[in-house]
């Protein structure tokens, strides 16, 4: 089993209550066991300004499934939830993102793992650390580490 960890966010529609339900329906899925989730956190968009703030979180869980076939369980539940792809950092219903799939360092056309930006944003290194302060990332970082030397923007706390 491979230990997985998971960035959530939205901003469109009420991105608190949809946050809460991607998470419900993430510990429910029999290919996830141990589902932990961090706090939800309000963040301004990384992207273009005039959008709404983001709600994040994260969650972690044990997976048999390959790394492409948690891409493809993410995305499907994306669509669940009504994401379209159409802007880049661009409003969302719901993101799904494969932050860490175990130590392994993974360049396809489809995913890279750990996930790009990883460590530059602070929505997704909080509830990380959240989940696992003692958490070593495939470049040998700690999560502490990374964690210190960030600049905390608007980063809020709301559960």
């Amino acid at each position: 089993m491979a230990t997985v960890y998971i960035g959530l966010g939205a901003n469109l529609g009420n991105p608190e209550q949809t946050l809460k339900e991607a998470i419900f329906e993430l510990s429910g899925l029999s290919q996830f066991a141990r589902l932990r989730a961090s706090s939800l956190y309000a963040s301004k968009p990384m992207g273009p300004a005039e959008q709404p703030d983001y709600v994040n979180a994260v969650v972690c869980a044990e997976t048999d499934l390959a790394p492409l076939a948690v891409l493809d369980l993410l995305q499907a539940i994306e669509h669940q939830f009504g994401r379209q792809r159409s802007l880049r950092w661009g409003p969302r219903t719901l993101d799904l993102d494969l932050l860490l799939y175990g130590n392994e360092t993974i360049s396809l056309p489809r995913l890279t793992i750990p996930h790009p930006g990883l460590t530059q944003r602070d929505f997704v290194v909080v509830p990380l650390a959240e989940l696992n302060s003692e958490l070593v990332l495939p470049d040998g970082r700690s999560l502490l580490s990374v964690q210190a030397t960030m600049a905390h923007h608007d980063l809020q706390k709301i559960t």
